[in-house]
């Protein structure tokens, strides 16, 4: 797949890259980008269906639409385990996050590249807010219905389609193989966000096992050097997160 010149400089000043031997080809977020005069080529090096990941997505969406089988107005009006979001709010991301993986997957298949929210992260937000405050039957509808297109578009997905490039909504690209993993892990975390009786002793061993190294992976960035090497090495309480995602 080619892409412009100029698009891929706001891809490279969007996000961390890397210069791959003396070959001088940037590397980012799992793409080779081949920069020749004003054509980038842009090649996955991931390429594998991910067969475990999307059944994990598959399971986890069947286990919301039970967990959310008896949703009434009240409890979508109450506070999630969220700071500031309701139960509704959490649900209305639920399905703006699905929506925009089947409108970048879609996009993928025909050769194209969109961005995951229209406005970006205000977008997003805007999105959110919009839609938390309906009645639960069509926050559940909305979140089910966009859920189920998510699982058959990945179930349909040519195998070839699987390393072609999306956007993220910070503007890195990366292999549409990697989204599976990041519906399942959303859709798992928010379960237990959702304060319906969920808990994360639920959470299915594949995905803790997915999950932890990429979390442990990323623990340099959430926290104080020092005192995350004295809770490591066994003198300390555990430091203080940032924020995850």
């Amino acid at each position: 797949m080619s892409v412009s010149g100029r698009i891929v400089e706001r891809y490279l000043r969007s996000g961390p890259c890397r210069l791959a031997g003396p070959s001088r080809v940037p590397v980012v977020a799992g793409f080779e980008l081949d920069i020749k005069a004003d054509v980038c080529v842009v090649r996955s090096v991931l390429v594998d269906r991910p067969t475990i990941e999307i059944e994990g997505c598959r399971s986890a969406h069947a286990r919301l639409a039970v967990a959310l089988g008896e949703l009434t107005d009240s409890v979508a009006r109450r506070p999630s385990l969220l700071p500031d979001w309701t139960v509704g709010h959490v649900l209305s991301h639920l399905a703006r996050n699905a929506e925009a993986m089947v409108r970048r997957v879609e996009a993928a298949a025909r050769g194209e590249l969109v961005d995951q929210y229209d406005g970006g992260v205000l977008g997003r937000a805007a999105e959110i807010e919009a839609g938390a405050h309906r009645a639960a039957d069509e926050l559940v509808a909305d979140v089910c219905s966009w859920s189920q297109l998510l699982d058959e578009c990945f179930a349909s997905l040519d195998a070839e389609c699987w390393e072609r490039p999306v956007r993220s909504v910070q503007g890195s690209l990366h292999p549409v193989a990697r989204l599976p993993f990041r519906r399942w892990r959303e859709v798992e975390v928010h379960l237990v966000d959702l304060g319906v009786g969920f808990g994360p002793d639920e959470w299915p061993e594949q995905f803790v096992e997915r999950a932890l190294p990429n979390l442990l992976a990323g623990l340099a960035q959430r926290a104080d050097h020092r005192s995350l090497t004295v809770w490591l090495l066994g003198r300390g309480s555990p430091p203080t997160l940032q924020t995850w995602g």
